[in-house]
């Protein structure tokens, strides 16, 4: 007895806890549900529509199984006893016509209705094209046929039709802004589009949604829509080169940047580093994440990135140079500059 009463009231703790952990799993900013497009909210009609379906059929099953156990005794069915022509139309209707009426809705509406809805951009239908490209584990954005590049922070107009050309640089991966249209793959040797047209500003959280290595779970990306006046402010800045150093740390720091492995790896447009292994840092001062949206772009976590990548990113393709604090110190000053 007394085991009985120490287990009880932990077990109930247990379930709680679960319940309210099952409950957390559901509160998520890349939720389907949450749609601010016309493409996802038709997704989302759809979804809720198979929801009540599936309920609907769900506890239907259950109430016969219920049924059946509490008469299994009596011959026939309940209230209606035994007659066979009756037993035979419930068998048509239930387990032939009404399956095949909702799967032929469904059917329409998924595979008719939405991929006309869903399907890839004409280019006369659109108001601009940006071309996304994935990496292990980053994502490069180029606007204007590559006069403005940028990474892993994606800004749009809203309300306005943009075709995403998506491709890889390495394996597959596959592109998923939930909030904004369906998951599209980016395959090796292809060229895949998909249609954001955000219908009111936010911030909107992307994700490689295909297993592409050990740090595919760091692979996420912002997606800005923005006043058309806002955007136009951010993409002209974009297309500026790099702007000159003026503190006396900033000045050093480019020196060692421009001398060190990092010009090799990373591209400032308008100084001799032209790297393209990395992401694109003219304008990194105006990014709010670093390392594909896995840390925020503060001095402090930037100077841990360059210090020990692989303490924060483990298999990532920046290695640890090695390079010493105070070096480290005045590139920061300078990365912090490139606004």
């Amino acid at each position: 007895m007394r085991k009985r009463s120490w287990w009880r009231p932990r077990a109930w703790r247990f379930g709680a806890a679960a319940l309210v952990c099952i409950g957390l799993t559901g509160c998520s900013r890349q939720s389907i549900l949450s749609d601010h497009s016309k493409v996802t909210h038709d997704i989302g009609l759809l979804w809720w529509w198979m929801l009540g379906a599936a309920v609907i059929v769900f506890f239907g099953a259950v109430l016969l199984l219920v049924v059946a156990f509490l008469k299994r005794r009596v011959p026939g069915l309940p209230i209606l006893g035994e007659r066979e022509p009756v037993a035979q139309g419930m068998v048509l209707v239930f387990g032939i016509a009404v399956p095949l009426v909702a799967l032929v809705v469904l059917f329409a509406f998924s595979d008719v209705y939405l991929e006309n809805v869903t399907a890839a951009p004409a280019a006369d239908t659109t108001s601009m094209t940006i071309d996304v490209i994935g990496h292990q584990w980053w994502w490069e954005v180029r606007y204007d046929g590559g006069r403005a590049i940028t990474a892993n922070e994606i800004h749009i107009p809203v309300r306005t039709r943009v075709n995403v050309v998506v491709t890889t640089a390495d394996v597959i991966h596959s592109f998923w802004v939930p909030a904004l249209n369906g998951k599209i793959d980016m395959i090796p040797g292809r060229r895949n589009h998909e249609l954001l047209d955000a219908s009111q500003p936010g911030v909107y959280r992307g994700q490689c949604s295909q297993y592409c290595g050990l740090q595919h779970a760091h692979m996420a990306f912002l997606v800005y829509a923005q006043p058309m006046a806002k955007f136009r402010a951010w993409l002209a800045n974009q297309e500026r080169p790099a702007i000159n150093p003026t503190g006396a740390a900033a000045i050093r720091g480019k020196a060692d940047f421009m001398n060190d492995q990092c010009a090799s790896c990373h591209l400032i447009a308008g100084t001799q580093a032209q790297g393209y292994i990395g992401p694109a840092l003219t304008h990194l001062a105006t990014r709010s994440t670093l390392a594909s949206n896995t840390i925020p772009n503060t001095p402090t976590w930037l100077a841990r990135w360059i210090h020990d990548p692989q303490a924060i990113k483990p298999g990532d393709r920046m290695p640890d140079l090695g390079i010493p604090p105070r070096q480290i110190r005045d590139i920061v000053a300078y990365l912090d500059e490139l606004k």
